[in-house]
């Protein structure tokens, strides 16, 4: 079966630039040349909210990986964190000197890289929203950076022509792959961390293995291609091109498996849900559409067996991260799953959503600690000022 169209989401007055959905697929994050951060309900009839705050286009959104933070980068030359709630607070950080292109998370959550038009790539702590360091051998603008699933790799792509590879803890340029005939417009790892993939505006994708720096896979087009995201199984690739099609590449194969016509003018942005049976695409047509995937799910079952998946009371899926399975690792099967009784199937849901919970409450923590740390260091600058004038005055009067 094709992948078929599922949503249609409207509301965004300008171009799309970036979508991404939420570990729980509740929830679907797009940012707009408009300025805008919106967040759709995956749900039927629930309302989108627009989140205001940003003074320029929004270029990059990302959910945090619990889905309790979103990260956005602008045009403004910052990025905002914003809790995804009907208050749609956020915190701003003063990140580049131009704009920023991309903003990804680490997969514990930690760390976020930002990448921009300054020619930097730069590392943050979330949790305090500290810079932490800045890469800077990119010679033109860097439109893409993105963790290794691991977190002990950077990859990044620039107009400069060139994907770079860096080591996060010695903050060294590892490797810089030079084969693209035109800007690199995005870059991602492969779920196994072995392997990257990087988009070009000269037609092409192409995949590299990092451990032998060596092209293993080239794929070539009839335009310019602005964004790709992996499947969860790592045997797939979406693309997004200037063409207004969306592709299937079948990387085990090699082969193109599906294109995708939906966007009226280029497709900009692409994104698999974190279960990988869902993806959604952005284009400069305002539009944000979501598709299912409808693979042979025997294809990736077996690759997937570490994520478990359970059906919640009211019957929706949620999937957990093997990060937070507790060692729980179930090979599903046809018969287990009618085999499995419904009190069991309960609890694993409960356990699951008690975990999301308590990973959300720690998000929105974090939120309000770093508020609370800004506000400090208000009161302490101001202290200090009134420390000073007091030795001024005392001095003063010794004197």
């Amino acid at each position: 079966e094709d992948p078929s169209l599922e949503r249609h989401f409207k509301g965004h007055r300008d171009a799309v630039t970036s979508v991404d959905f939420s570990l729980n697929k509740k929830q679907l994050a797009s940012g707009s040349m408009d300025s805008c951060l919106m967040i759709w309900s995956m749900r039927p009839q629930m309302r989108a909210y627009r989140f205001v705050g940003h003074k320029d286009a929004v270029m990059c959104v990302q959910f945090s990986p619990s889905g309790h933070l979103v990260a956005s980068g602008s045009r403004d030359k910052t990025v905002r964190l914003w809790v995804p709630s009907v208050k749609g607070e956020s915190t701003v950080f003063k990140a580049h000197t131009g704009t920023v292109r991309s903003v990804h998370f680490s997969s514990d959550g930690q760390s976020l890289v930002t990448a921009s038009d300054d020619k930097t790539v730069k590392v943050w702590m979330v949790h305090r929203q500290k810079f932490l360091f800045s890469l800077s051998q990119h010679i033109n603008w860097v439109r893409c950076a993105r963790f290794s699933p691991d977190g002990r790799l950077i990859v990044s792509a620039s107009d400069d022509k060139t994907v770079k590879l860096w080591d996060k803890t010695s903050r060294e340029c590892i490797h810089s792959f030079c084969e693209h005939g035109g800007f690199v417009n995005h870059v991602d790892f492969h779920p196994s961390g072995t392997c990257i993939a990087a988009a070009g505006t000269d037609n092409t994708v192409k995949v590299w293995d990092v451990r032998m720096n060596r092209l293993l896979q080239h794929y070539q087009g009839n335009a310019v291609v602005n964004s790709l995201s992996f499947h969860p199984s790592g045997n797939y690739l979406v693309t997004a091109s200037n063409d207004s099609t969306l592709k299937i590449l079948d990387l085990l194969e090699g082969r193109l498996l599906y294109t995708l016509h939906g966007h009226q003018g280029p497709a900009t942005c692409v994104a698999f849900s974190r279960a990988g049976d869902l993806f959604a695409s952005g284009g400069s047509d305002e539009q944000v559409m979501v598709w299912k995937t409808n693979f042979d799910a025997a294809d990736y079952g077996d690759v997937l067996k570490t994520q478990k998946s359970g059906t919640n009371v009211d019957g929706s899926h949620h999937t957990l991260q093997s990060e937070v399975d507790c060692g729980i690792h179930l090979k599903k099967t046809k018969t287990q799953d009618s085999g499995k009784n419904h009190e069991q199937q309960e609890e694993e849901t409960s356990l699951a959503n008690t975990l999301e919970h308590i990973m959300g409450q720690l998000d929105v923590l974090t939120q309000t600690v770093s508020i609370l740390e800004q506000r400090l260091t208000l009161t302490e600058d101001k202290l200090k000022e009134c420390l000073e004038n007091q030795q001024k005055i005392i001095q003063n009067k010794m004197s």
